[in-house]
């Protein structure tokens, strides 16, 4: 009987994975681990509509290749800025720390320079949006014991 079921369940996922519209899945995002670089920021929009700014820091691994002379440069960090628009997920943003080890997912949106503007301005060039999902935390951050003197 069970293997009945079985065979029923695994024709039946098969059979709406294959009629799912492949345009109903369009997708771009990131999922980072790293470090909180600071304290997660509360921020205002021009319209005083509240948001979270927190930055990310994720190793760049492998390193480098290694030089002519056989040295491997160090590793070297990227930083990530993330905002934050839920109201929820701010709250809990917020009691985050610097240096806590987070999972983070966030949608990815590319903006082009706008036409006919200076291109060492922000407006100018290509900006990255990310925009915050989800967080969990991996670990807090250390606590360094406190020396007398």
């Amino acid at each position: 009987m069970l293997c009945a079921i079985r065979a029923a369940a695994s024709r039946s996922s098969v059979r709406a994975f294959s009629t799912t519209s492949s345009r109903a899945a369009d997708l771009a995002k990131l999922t980072l681990i790293g470090y909180l670089a600071r304290d997660p920021e509360t921020r205002h929009t021009k319209n005083e509509r509240e948001y979270v700014v927190y930055t990310v820091a994720t190793k760049n691994y492998p390193p480098p290749p290694p030089d002519a002379n056989g040295d491997r440069p160090p590793s070297t960090a990227t930083f990530h800025r993330v905002l934050s628009f839920q109201e929820a997920s701010n709250r809990y943003l917020q009691t985050l720390k610097k240096g806590s080890r987070v999972y983070v997912e966030a949608g990815f949106e590319l903006r082009e320079p706008e036409p006919n503007t200076d291109p060492t301005t922000p407006q100018g060039q290509r900006q990255i949006f990310l925009r915050h999902e989800t967080v969990r935390v991996l670990s807090k951050p250390r606590v360094e014991p406190e020396v007398e003197e």
